[in-house]
């Protein structure tokens, strides 16, 4: 009979089974160990995805070309609008200085004061760092000028003595504060040459207050404005996100982190930024080129050299980046609020 085969002994070096063998390769061999990434080929591969997160959201906005557009056109304007109104606050203000920062302070001299006196006054004013400049204006001279235009010439000649009185007219320096112009014509009201000081800050008070106001309303204007771009920035990424729910749940089935899914949304809301930014900006250049010229007509007839001016390469290059930064600044609010939401079941 033939004997049955024995199966061989197993001893301590005999074989497993596959299944164990690999394992134990795997736990005990020196090169099987986990493959440690190094910190170049870390930033070479975060560098890389940047570089295809921004590619391809720019190649998914370009393939919806009259979505972006709408969305781009609603930005610019919403960006436009508080744009508009800083310019037209800063040529404002610029026109204001044109003009007479403060108004002209008129000083009556007692009409006894010698004339050594006054020039000794009129050298003390100019010196100071508040006044612009101090003109001389004779009773002689005040007369004449009074007879020029009121038209009274025959009537002031049979007066026998000259009633006006040696005066002063201060021109205020430009930067001169309301509470500044105040306190001079107190301290030339003490002066003892000095009988009555005459000026008109009311209208310089009232220029101010108004130019604070409207300060104060282009920038609610420009918050109010900015919260409706962010809220129309995150509701078109909470589109995108619907419309590719499926394929960020396959990412995070195989591994993917919260940032790699959520970097392609926040470069879709800073090219909805900055393209929104630069039509901004394109839409305030041309509005400035439409009112140039009727402006200029204007303000010659009036012997004036004032000129619109725009926002300049520092505030245009403000105004781009300030989109960008609020359309990511929206795709990141949108991302983290809804992609929570989406998880692998």
């Amino acid at each position: 009979m033939r004997q049955a085969q024995r199966p061989p002994k197993q001893g301590r070096g005999a074989s497993r089974t596959p299944s164990e063998s690999v394992s134990t390769s795997v736990a005990k061999g020196p090169g099987a160990s986990a493959h440690k990434t190094g910190l170049n080929d870390r930033w070479s591969s975060y560098l890389a995805h940047h570089r295809h997160s921004a590619k391809d959201s720019m190649s998914r906005l370009l393939a919806a070309p009259l979505q972006s557009l709408m969305t781009w056109l609603v930005m610019a304007v919403a960006l436009a609008l508080p744009a508009t109104l800083f310019t037209s606050l800063d040529n404002v203000q610029s026109l204001g200085q044109s003009w007479d920062g403060a108004p002209q302070i008129s000083v009556f001299l007692n009409v006894r004061a010698r004339e050594q006196a006054i020039l000794s006054f009129q050298q003390k004013l100019k010196a100071s760092e508040q006044v612009a400049d101090v003109v001389y204006v004779s009773p002689e001279q005040a007369l004449r000028e009074f007879e020029q235009s009121s038209g009274m010439g025959n009537a002031l000649q049979t007066l026998d003595v000259n009633p006006l009185p040696p005066t002063l007219m201060i021109i205020p320096a430009a930067d001169l504060s309301p509470a500044s112009l105040s306190q001079m014509g107190e301290q030339l009201k003490a002066e003892a040459l000095v009988d009555e000081v005459v000026f008109d800050r009311a209208w310089v008070d009232r220029l101010h207050q108004i130019l604070a106001l409207a300060e104060q309303l282009v920038l609610g204007l420009g918050g109010l404005l900015a919260i409706g771009v962010l809220l129309v920035i995150g509701n078109t990424i909470r589109l995108s996100i619907e419309s590719r729910r499926d394929e960020i749940v396959v990412i995070k089935l195989v591994g993917g982190t919260d940032a790699f899914v959520r970097r392609p949304f926040l470069y879709t809301g800073f090219w909805y930024g900055l393209g929104g930014g630069v039509i901004a900006l394109l839409l305030l250049q041309l509005m400035l080129m439409l009112l140039t010229a009727p402006v200029s007509h204007l303000a010659a007839s009036y012997q004036s050299e004032f000129r619109l001016t725009g926002l300049g390469v520092d505030g245009g290059l403000f105004l781009v980046v300030l989109g960008a930064a609020i359309g990511w600044l929206g795709a990141w609010l949108a991302v983290s609020r809804h992609l929570d939401d989406i998880e692998p079941t």
